[in-house]
């Protein structure tokens, strides 16, 4: 399995500077399919300026009616549903995202989910779609029926928090995860409502015990510390390896051995207002466990 990271900044400050990018992350080749995750503003151009063919989609996720989550949903369906010609792919997410919720949503016309299966989830909610168990996982989050999700392959389960504050139970849905991808969208223990910290992320990561933590979706106080550094105390606090992600970053993970992982760099842009401090190649060689 491939994870490709298109955006790692969240929030709307983050979004509307683009100090970090905002089109979400990739999976590619989880029980033989693709998918777009949260597909932001930018989805779309970042995924061809690292070596991504939208067309190549199998499914795509939109955990809420964030406009740093769904903006380039549409265009992605169109995408992956040749110009909306043929019939495929799937498309999940929330309540509000295809149908909307009091003031949120939906993101996603009709038509653009007239020619692909659509799967509205929720807390445990799950779909088998050909070899892969597809279920969704509560948050607390803004937009209330904001949903993460669970996928489980043969050899491999991903989990994604999405958008959501730490509470007791979350940890329930995402057991058993061998890797788990979080919103931590500010530093230390500086709490904001419907997100987590990491401090919170490493209370969860303590819970779950995945194989590899990766954090992402980072907010202005996040980036003016070192998301790198944070990641850094959650491995130290935990044992589990755990990375801070960053725009064009390529992570290919052996599915029968997720701690068997490599980084790589992608092509990064020339922005000189974003912040690459915490750019990087690794591989799991340097995270090895307790």
């Amino acid at each position: 399995m491939k994870l490709t990271f298109l955006g790692t900044g969240g929030g709307r400050f983050t979004t509307i500077s683009q100090k970090r990018m905002t089109g979400g992350f990739r999976i590619d080749d989880l029980a033989g399919k693709n998918f777009h995750v949260d597909p932001g503003p930018g989805a779309l151009v970042r995924s061809f300026q690292f070596g991504l063919s939208p067309s190549s989609l199998d499914g795509i996720f939109i955990s809420h009616a964030h406009t740093d989550h769904y903006t380039d949903g549409e265009v992605l369906i169109e995408a992956m549903t040749r110009g909306m010609t043929k019939e495929n792919g799937l498309i999940m997410g929330s309540r509000s995202v295809f149908d909307g919720y009091k003031q949120w949503g939906p993101s996603i016309s009709k038509y653009h989910t007239g020619k692909s299966e659509k799967l509205v989830l929720g807390p445990n909610k799950s779909k088998i779609i050909d070899n892969l168990l597809i279920k969704g996982t509560k948050t607390i989050h803004g937009d209330p029926t904001c949903v993460g999700f669970q996928m489980k392959s043969e050899d491999l389960t991903v989990s994604y928090t999405s958008d959501t504050s730490y509470f007791e139970k979350l940890s329930n849905y995402h057991n058993g995860a061998d890797i788990l991808i979080a919103s931590v969208i500010r530093p230390g223990n500086q709490s904001i409502r419907g997100h987590m910290s990491t401090g919170d992320f490493k209370d969860l990561v303590n819970e779950v015990n995945p194989s590899l933590a990766i954090m992402t979706h980072f907010g202005f106080k996040m980036l003016n510390e070192n998301p790198v550094s944070e990641a850094q105390f959650i491995k130290k606090e935990t044992g589990v390896p755990t990375i801070a992600a960053f725009d064009g970053m390529e992570i290919n993970i052996n599915d029968k051995n997720p701690i068997d992982f490599k980084i790589s760099k992608l092509e990064i842009d020339n922005n000189p207002n974003r912040n690459y401090n915490d750019i990087f190649t690794l591989s799991s060689k340097r995270f090895n466990k307790k």
